[in-house]
Formats: structure tokens, sequence, C-alpha cells
């Protein structure tokens, strides 16, 4: 298992072999709270053909388990967006086009506007936000304490959870081997982390600044939703795309697939190659 030390922390990561144009970008994958990079493989398998993939896992999610013996790291979204920068300089990649689910959909943004020299462009799926509502915020905050708080990893052992959670944050439900993989990241995630990022990234203050941080974004940016997400509805990630200067093009910067929810990647992953295939084309001629 390859891995890279980023601030004491062990990185896991794979990136695929070259693929026939090695001038393109390679294409970054950066997974949402609670999850790892298995759920970039449905859709990296139908990429790589064409395109040098690179999924990795975030500081205390998957493979990547932090280091307890080191002082409080910070789990803001500025502090993963440095992570990536170095993980990007590490692997010599100096032409890079983000995709990001969710959490991961922000972090992009970040690394976007701090290292513009690397990131070609960015695309966020079922990723939006921008408003700060504050009793829903409190109520998600809260909700996410307790959640993290109880994953006894005897969760593994409970006949059936797995088809439970092969139907949660999805229209469809599921094949049961994503509803386990989904208990094994729940229950492995770094506590520190899967709080630190929860609590860091819900700030009034980091709210507000998203829509600031992508108007000064000079590259590409697009957004594809799910018409069934219920964990981040189309409303919000129109309000954050509405923000960027292709927004008020033609052809606008949002991408809506039918009968999707949360997990576009994996619910969907042909007509995201599809999305994504032709976003790449249209921004690499």
């Amino acid at each position: 298992m390859p891995s890279i030390n980023i601030s004491g922390t062990s990185h896991y990561y794979h990136l695929s072999v070259s693929a026939a144009n090695s001038q393109r970008p390679v294409l970054v994958f950066i997974h949402g709270w609670l999850l790892s990079h298995h759920y970039w493989q449905p859709l990296v398998e139908l990429l790589q053909p064409h395109y040098r993939c690179l999924i990795y896992d975030l500081r205390g999610f998957g493979n990547s388990q932090t280091n307890t013996t080191l002082p409080k790291p910070s789990y803001s979204l500025n502090s993963y967006a440095q992570d990536l920068r170095i993980l990007l300089r590490e692997l010599e990649i100096s032409q890079a086009w983000l995709v990001g689910h969710s959490l991961g959909g922000s972090i992009a943004l970040w690394t976007a506007s701090i290292c513009p020299e690397l990131i070609q462009g960015v695309t966020c799926i079922n990723s939006g936000g921008g408003i700060y509502l504050k009793e829903e915020f409190e109520k998600f905050r809260n909700a996410g304490r307790q959640l993290v708080k109880f994953r006894p990893h005897w969760l593994l052992c409970i006949p059936g959870l797995d088809l439970i959670c092969a139907r949660m944050m999805v229209y469809r439900p599921l094949k049961p081997q994503w509803g386990r993989q989904r208990i094994r990241d729940f229950v492995h995630a770094d506590a520190g982390a899967a709080l630190g990022a929860l609590l860091e990234s819900t700030t009034e203050a980091e709210v507000h600044n998203l829509p600031k941080l992508i108007m000064g974004l000079k590259q590409p940016v697009y957004f594809i939703a799910g018409t069934e997400d219920r964990v981040m509805e189309i409303k919000y990630v129109k309000h954050l795309a509405s923000f960027h200067y292709l927004f008020d093009t033609p052809q606008g910067n949002i991408f809506e697939i039918t009968d999707c929810g949360h997990l576009a990647m994996v619910e969907s992953p042909e007509k995201v190659a599809d999305i994504l295939s032709g976003i790449l084309q249209e921004n690499l001629k």
C-alpha cells in the first residue's frame, strides 16, 4: 500500500499508470466526510484509460490514520487543502484537475485557491453551500457529535446492517458491499478527525467564506448534483455555483443527474464519467 508522510500522518494514495495522453492533467479525487477512497473506484475505472487518476484518503479517514502522539492538528478546510498541496508536490504532479465529493468539494475549492499554479479546474459532486442557517447547523453539528461518539467495532458484526447502510443517502439501494464499506469507514475513522472536520468546516465564518473563495477563482469550476439528494439539496448547490463566473454563461456550470442521491459517483458512475469527460474536453482543448 503506497503512502506518503504528510505532517506526521501516513497518507494512503494510489496513482494510476500513465494514460495515453500524458499531457493531460491528473484527475485528483477527494472523498467526503466519514468516507474513503473506495467510493471513487467505479468512476476511476471508467476514466483511467484516458487520464491518470489519483485517489487518496484524507487525514484521519480510511487508511490515512493520524498519529496520536503529535500535537492536536487542525482539521479545517484550509488544513486539508495544505495536505493535498504537499501530496501533489511529493508526487511531482504539476497539473491537476480536482474532483471533490461533498466535504471533498469544499477542500477542492480551497486547494484551487491556495495553489492556482497547479490546479487547472475543479468539479464538485454533491457539494454546495454558502448559506448559514444557525438552527439547522446546530442540529447537524450536535447530531454529528453523537454519531462520532457511538462507533463500537461490533457494528461490523450486526447482520443486515450493511443492507440498511446501503440505503442511506441514496435514491436507490446500493449493493451490500457498499453498505459494508460505509460501516468500515464509519467505525475506523479517527475520532479527532471525524469530529474536527465536521465542526471546523461548518462554522459560520467557514460557511460564509466559501462564496468569497469561489468568486476569487480564475479556474473553471463545475457542479454535479443529484435531483434526489437530501443531504445537499440542489438549491444549495445552485447557490454556491452562482458565485462563479461560469454560472452566467450560456452553458452554465451545473449538471443535474435525475434519480440520484448523495453518492453520485457510486449511484451513477457512467453519467458522472460522461459529464466529467465533457467538461474536460471543453476546457482542455
